[in-house]
């Protein structure tokens, strides 16, 4: 049964909010257009402690060594959010540079907000990190479980509609676009911590509306999945799956073509 928390145990969703915005613009000033409000690092490390407070019975350390961790981390966050931004503005051909990606693209915040919270969630940070994916969720569309598992450099493109499950494991140069599933199969609540998600491995390409289920499923790497795909199983490397959906097009005959003539001047 999950553990139950009194109003006390909960930090504020805007402070969350709030916080995630000051980290990502002391990241990426750009993100603002350099005029936003940047923080200094002393004050986002007091507000983190801060959110952490009601929760110091759950950490693994105390709220202000949990925090100067977290921002003893952040330069690798940053390098690898860099290769992230640059991987897709290298391979989108509408980007004109990293600038614009970091400024403008969903699916680099969704991907910047999973990684600050990711590092929260690797120090057992409770619920703080899923507030932070779903504040990123709320601008974005794009759902990705903070104790998810994902290499970089990474990219998502467009973005609306993808959902990343709690166990899944991606690896690097991964490319989703929009509507893609990688989620669990029905299970019961009891086996919450098994892996239920999807291994994707690296230098995979995954279209538009395909759904990727279960915890023994793999994509083998240099794989392409193709728009609309279901999988419940496993499939090598270098694999093309498609769903083949027959689209008929010919020319109209005579008759179909007077009869609209007809219908037009009725």
């Amino acid at each position: 049964m999950a553990e139950k928390l009194s109003r006390t145990d909960l930090p504020p969703k805007s402070g969350v909010a709030d916080f995630t915005r000051g980290i990502s613009d002391m990241l990426f000033p750009v993100i603002e257009g350099g005029g936003g409000r940047i923080m200094q690092r002393s004050k986002l490390r007091d507000q983190l402690v801060s959110l952490l407070k009601p929760l110091k019975e759950r950490l693994l350390a105390s709220p202000e060594n949990t925090a100067e961790k977290f921002f003893s981390g952040l330069p690798g966050i940053k390098n690898k959010l860099g290769d992230d931004a640059s991987f897709i503005a290298s391979n989108d051909p509408a980007a004109t540079d990293v600038d614009e990606v970091i400024m403008t693209y969903p699916g680099f915040y969704a991907i910047l907000v999973y990684r600050i919270a990711n590092s929260l969630a690797g120090e057992k940070v409770p619920l703080i990190p899923r507030i932070m994916t779903e504040y990123a969720h709320s601008l974005t569309g794009i759902d990705i479980h903070p104790k998810a598992s994902i290499e970089s450099p990474f990219f998502i493109d467009h973005g609306t509609g993808i959902v990343i499950g709690e166990t899944s494991i991606i690896g690097k140069r991964v490319k989703l676009y929009q509507g893609v599933t990688i989620g669990a199969l029905s299970v019961a609540k009891s086996m919450a911590s098994t892996k239920r998600h999807p291994t994707i491995e690296n230098d995979v390409i995954i279209y538009a509306g395909s759904t990727i289920l279960g915890g023994e499923t793999i994509i083998g790497h240099n794989s392409i999945i193709g728009g609309n795909v279901w999988l419940t199983e496993s499939v090598s490397p270098f694999s093309l799956v498609y769903h083949e959906n027959k689209v008929t097009v010919r020319q109209r005959t005579d008759d179909e073509a007077d009869t609209k003539n007809r219908n037009d001047k009725i």
